[in-house]
This record gives structure tokens, C-alpha cells and sequence, in this order.
């Protein structure tokens, strides 16, 4: 197997995300975070452009989870700036807090409280509050108001603190894994009310999951972390256009796969060299074919494949 360097994907930065305003949402250089000598987070750099769902893929253990901590101040870093809605982000707190929605991976929600009454205690801390959203939500997602947080279920409690979330009419929604308890009906339905809620003019959701197909619902910009750095930014749609999966196949197999240009990665499966092309040249592939006695087929990947591929 061959894996070219992702810094040979990644084209200009003014091609990898949409035109961002003049002042993103969040702007990270050099961003480092250690956890006993074992380095997390390495010289991380990201501009996140306001209006859009960014989807944060990473394999497990990547820093996916601490560096959206890191980002709301949630967790101590070790250098870098973190800029967030224009104004530097040392610790949580402030006017900004009110602009912000956030459901972490693991949750504590005051296992005594009602339901009710968490919320009613949650709602005085916060300028904006929609009342009819938050009535909607536990209707429809069935969340009983006089029930102990703690006599809920898992994924009644993961309910319960999205809703927490973006009742306040956040700017900027962070979510951890926020569907990772829930049924596949309720994650769409979820889904469905986060897109509904986030398309409002300025709204921004960066949004961690291993779900790829929630991703592709909401037409995301993907941000792969890797190796401690966001390896690259891009539009859905645009991965789709320009990176393929070509399979060559001819019955003598392969020793290696051959070199094409545009190639991130390669490896060889009995009769099939097997390769994830950025931009192909169809013609020099085809022709590539002919003189190797192959056969070719080339594939859109799916999000999934991309991620396995890549990550």
C-alpha cells in the first residue's frame, strides 16, 4: 500500500472552502495541545467561514473531541491563538457564551433535576431563548418534563441535552458525537430539525461524527483531522467531483500498484490495483489500461470510502 502526503491533496486555501467573510466564525494558527508528552494537537491551523455544517472526521484517538474543547475554551492549550466570532478565546465565559450551543460527548445533567426544571434553570442564563422550539422538541421527541434527569435513558438524556443546545438560538453549534445513542429515527428526525435551524442567515455548525451519512444529509464541508492537523477543508460536492476510486483489474494481478498522477493512495487486492485519484486524467488512464492488459472501472466513492481511505 502507497499513501501519497496529504499536503499534495490540498490545493490553494481559496479553493478548499467557500468564499469566507472577512471575519470567520473561528480562526485557529498554530494550535498545540499535549497530553503527557503524547502530542495531540500539532501546529493546527483553521479558518471556519460562517453559514455553513462542517462536518470533523478523524479516526478514534485523533483529538477530534479535545480540540472542539479546545476551541471553546473548555480545555487549557499549549500554544497557538484561538479567535472566536472575532475576540480571542481564553477561557469560556462572556457575551459570546450566549452565542454559542454546545453537546459534548458525555454529559452530566444534574440527575436530581426535572426535566422541566432544568430547562427553566438553563433558560434564565441566556439572553435568547426559544420557548416554542424547546415545547415542539420534547413533544415530539417524547421527553417527559416531570421525570428525573437521571431516570432517563441514555439516549433520552442525549435528547434532552440537544435541545438545551440550540434553544438558545445559538451562532455557532458544536457538537461531539451528539446522535451516537439514538435511533436511527430519532437521528433523523434530529437531523432534520438541526438543518431547518442552521439555515438561517450567519448560523454555523461544526459537527464531530463517525455517522457519514448524516454528513451527506446535510450537504457538509468536510474537515479532516489527521496527525494532529486538519489535513483539508472541502465541499462535500467538491470531494465527490474531483477525487474517483479506480480499479484496475487484469488476471496476472499486481506486485504493486501503478503509478498515476493525482494519486493519494494505492494498495493491490488479488487481480485489482485499487486507487483513489484526485482529478484523473481519463485519457492517460485509459491509455495506461492498454498497455497493462487491464481492465478499468472508475467510481464516485461514497463519503464512507473516502473516510476510510483518507483518515
Amino acid at each position: 500500500m502507497s499513501v501519497t502526503p496529504l499536503a499534495t491533496v490540498t490545493p490553494p486555501a481559496s479553493t478548499l472552502v467557500q468564499q469566507a467573510p472577512a471575519s470567520p466564525v473561528l480562526e485557529v494558527r498554530g494550535l498545540d495541545k499535549s497530553f503527557k508528552k503524547r502530542h495531540v494537537l500539532n501546529a493546527l491551523d483553521w479558518s471556519v467561514p460562517s453559514g455553513r455544517v462542517i462536518g470533523l472526521l478523524g479516526r478514534n484517538g485523533a483529538g477530534k473531541t479535545t480540540l472542539l474543547r479546545c476551541l471553546l475554551g473548555l480545555s487549557p492549550i499549549d500554544g497557538g491563538d484561538i479567535m472566536l466570532f472575532g475576540e480571542p478565546m481564553l477561557e469560556p465565559g462572556g457575551e459570546r457564551m450566549h452565542r454559542i450551543g454546545f453537546v459534548p460527548q458525555t454529559f452530566d445533567l444534574f440527575p436530581w433535576m426535572k426535566v422541566r426544571a432544568y430547562l427553566d434553570f438553563t433558560a434564565a442564563f441566556y439572553v435568547r431563548w426559544n420557548h416554542d422550539l424547546v415545547e415542539r422538541l420534547l413533544a415530539n421527541w417524547e421527553l417527559d418534563v416531570k421525570q428525573k434527569i437521571g431516570e432517563l435513558s441514555q439516549g433520552q438524556r442525549q435528547k434532552l441535552a440537544i435541545v438545551r443546545a440550540i434553544a438558545p438560538d445559538p451562532d455557532l453549534l458544536v457538537l461531539d458525537e451528539p446522535v451516537a445513542s439514538l435511533d436511527p429515527q430519532a437521528r433523523r428526525a434530529f437531523m432534520g430539525e438541526l438543518l431547518t435551524l442552521m439555515r438561517a442567515p450567519g448560523k454555523t455548525v461544526i459537527f464531530s461524527t463517525h455517522i457519514t451519512a448524516d454528513l451527506e444529509r446535510a450537504d457538509a464541508d468536510i474537515a479532516l483531522l489527521r496527525d494532529g492537523r486538519i489535513q483539508f477543508m472541502r465541499p462535500l460536492a467538491e470531494l465527490r467531483e474531483r477525487l474517483k476510486r479506480v480499479v484496475f483489474t487484469r488476471t496476472e494481478g499486481w506486485t504493486q500498484a501503478p503509478t498515476v498522477a493525482g494519486s493519494l493512495k494505492s494498495h493491490v487486492q488479488g487481480e485489482q490495483a485499487v486507487l483513489l485519484v484526485e482529478d484523473p486524467l481519463m485519457d492517460s488512464l485509459h491509455a495506461l489500461a492498454d498497455r497493462e492488459n487491464a481492465t478499468m472501472n472508475v467510481e464516485t466513492p461514497t463519503l464512507e470510502d473516502l473516510f476510510v481511505e483518507l483518515a
